[in-house]
């Protein structure tokens, strides 16, 4: 009896053993699963040679003194290094050539922004300004930014007049201008004020995080709000976007100017 009971068991242990194995080997290791980040992708041609820009130091302009301005020059620079077919020179050699010219805040208007283009043997150089920082949870960053080309500079490459993305993308506007200002004729700009209680910046910044943050961590990516550093790479990194999503828009109705000439 005892030994028909035994069997019974460990029959019955087998069985269940046998059922819970399928569950757990399909069950992910979420430890081994890794998503691709977005990229950006830049419209220009660069089938003879690379484009280079330089970034500048940004303008304080938020109205607080603690903002970190080399900290987010550097993410800006960081931000724009991450464009596919764009590179960038290192902040400091912008910062100096800037000071060289006697142009320490920035270009003046455009012909200032062509000099030192010129002087950095650059295609373009971002002018930047800081509208808007709050370390504190939430964290609120304002960046504006305006891009400066070389005339003929940037040629376009041929998907840029074909691109639907460029014809169809609606913009998200997470904020206001902030009165912003930059002189002379940049050929692009943009402004975003990214306030971390705002759900579409958070839907921005959970894709952002998609790919670059640790999905088995207790703030998943939320960690990007925890610390103001994060907080500034995302905020760079959605402003240099922006700033690519329009470039395409120009290129975009450049390329459509240019069929309709006779």
């Amino acid at each position: 009896m005892a030994s028909a009971q035994t069997m019974l068991a460990s029959l019955l242990a087998a069985l269940v053993a046998v059922g819970f194995l399928p569950a757990c080997a399909a069950k992910p290791d979420r430890r081994d699963h890794l998503d691709p980040p977005a990229v950006l992708v830049a419209p220009y041609d660069t089938s003879r040679r690379e484009v280079v820009w330089a970034v500048l130091q940004p303008r304080n302009e938020s109205g607080t003194s603690y903002a970190r301005t080399d900290l987010i020059g550097d993410e800006l620079v960081a931000a724009v290094q991450q464009i596919r077919g764009v590179r960038c020179l290192p902040l400091n050699r912008a910062i100096e050539a800037a000071y060289e010219l006697g142009m320490p805040d920035g270009p003046r208007d455009s012909a200032d922004a062509i000099r030192l283009a010129e002087a950095l043997g650059v295609d373009a150089v971002i002018a930047s300004s800081i509208t808007a920082y709050d370390p504190y949870d939430p964290p609120i960053l304002g960046l504006a930014l305006a891009l400066y080309s070389r005339p003929g500079a940037m040629a376009r490459t041929d998907q840029a007049s074909l691109d639907s993305r460029a014809l169809t993308v609606a913009f998200t506007d997470f904020g206001r201008f902030d009165g912003v200002r930059f002189g002379g004729e940049p050929v692009t700009v943009v402004s975003e004020h990214l306030d971390a209680r705002d759900h579409g910046v958070l839907m921005a910044l959970r894709r952002y995080a998609s790919g670059r943050s640790d999905p088995t961590s207790s703030l998943r990516w939320r960690v990007y709000t925890a610390s103001m550093e994060l907080y500034t790479r995302f905020a760079a990194h959605h402003a240099v976007g922006r700033l690519i999503d329009e470039e395409w828009m120009r290129m975009a109705r450049e390329a459509h100017a240019a069929a309709r000439t006779p």
